[in-house]
């Protein structure tokens, strides 16, 4: 008796949305060290009223059944920012990308990855980027390298035969994403220690925390930065107003003021430092639910994280001080100032820094001088898109 036909269907309503989600949901669940994520937050992700990406994107996601069993989903999407940027940047025209991928076996990832591609093709799409779910800014990449230990806040985890499916269908790697671990409970070596006092030194510089009373205005600060010191990098796409709001509003519950900082060069702001807690840590114990009593541990969580890794997700430095020797001293000044409240007043062993591009050769140097390992590595693959 043959195998039951592989049937893609097309994700249409808010019903549809949901069995999108919970099969990924499903999915996750049989990795040893998945940390299962609050299902209202993935809900709002793939939601066009909510989630400000599809203000700039196109997105068809699709969920694969056989004899009538939901067995594989992906999304493709297609950015008009992204569209607008130069291709040796990594997007460029005619760049399609597939995300949420998720597959029973090969021949499941086969039919999900054509039927992605076939609709990128319609729309008139030259080439595919993947897995990227959904902006370059959410989760990046498909796990290759530390399947061995639980991701950290706003980090994807994906088993490590998903690697051969896609490049079975003719995908190469594009660009690789690395995550770096650091214990924050050993001094920084002796070189780090005087850039640092060198850095304080100068009476030019001051380092300040995030100040939460004024919020708004701070993260339009953070991420006017960001947009300048990132705009040369690899699949660089910038922050619109509206999700400029929305990361500020998602992120707020989880800044505090000692573990996220600006540095001001003559009183202008030139450099941040960006340090989450690592809310993984609670949300494996409550199993990514609020309710009935999750809700209440959260909020005793929020009020006083002591013991939890720490991730870095971002920081920059403005472009037109890079590749000097003020930008190190910038850099060395937040990490170290960062690092110590971290371990002092959250009383933190370990962070994680990243992701970094492969190629971004001045953060992987700091990362290195601070003594820091490659705990993670993420890959980006890509496919040209040939007419049938």
């Amino acid at each position: 008796m043959s195998d039951p036909e592989i049937v893609i269907h097309t994700v249409r309503s808010k019903k549809d949305r949901a069995a999108f989600v919970d099969l990924g949901r499903a999915f996750s669940a049989r990795e040893p060290h998945w940390v299962p994520q609050l299902r209202s937050e993935q809900l709002e992700l793939v939601d066009p009223a909510k989630n400000p990406f599809f203000g700039h994107a196109k997105v068809q996601m699709f969920i694969a059944r056989r004899g009538g069993a939901a067995v594989g989903r992906i999304a493709a999407h297609i950015d008009r920012l992204a569209l607008e940027l130069p291709r040796e940047q990594g997007m460029g025209p005619g760049t399609g990308m597939f995300g949420y991928f998720d597959a029973e076996d090969e021949a499941v990832a086969n039919a999900l990855l054509r039927a992605a591609e076939d609709w990128l093709r319609a729309e008139g799409m030259t080439r595919v980027l993947g897995p990227i779910s959904l902006s370059i800014w959410e989760e990046p990449g498909l796990l290759v390298k530390g399947q061995d230990h639980a991701p950290m806040i706003m980090m994807g985890h994906h088993p490590a035969h998903y690697a051969g499916w896609i490049a079975a269908q003719g995908y190469a790697e594009s660009k690789r994403l690395l995550t770096y671990e650091i214990s924050i409970a050993r001094e920084f070596p002796p070189i780090v220690r005087r850039i640092v006092q060198s850095g304080e030194r100068n009476a030019r510089i001051t380092v300040r925390p995030v100040d939460t009373t004024r919020w708004t205005e701070e993260v339009a600060i953070i991420l006017s930065i960001l947009n300048d010191a990132w705009s040369k990098n690899w699949g660089f796409v910038p922050f619109t107003e509206a999700e400029i709001a929305y990361a500020g509003k998602k992120l707020k519950p989880v800044i505090f003021e000692d573990l996220n900082m600006i540095a001001e060069l003559d009183g202008r702001p030139v450099a941040f430092m960006l340090t989450l807690p690592d809310i993984n840590d609670l949300l494996g114990r409550i199993d990514g639910r609020l309710f009935p009593f999750g809700w209440a541990k959260l909020l005793r969580w929020l009020r006083k994280p002591r013991g939890m890794g720490m991730r870095v997700p971002l920081m920059g430095v403005l472009r037109e001080l890079q590749n000097s020797r003020l930008a190190s001293q910038l850099a060395f000044m937040l990490i170290s100032r960062i690092r110590d409240n971290a371990h002092t007043i959250f009383e933190s062993e370990r962070a994680e820094i990243g992701w970094i591009l492969d190629d971004n050769k001045g953060m992987m140097a700091i990362a290195d001088a601070i003594e820091s390992r490659v705990n993670r590595e993420y890959v980006i693959y890509e496919k040209t898109l040939t007419p049938k």
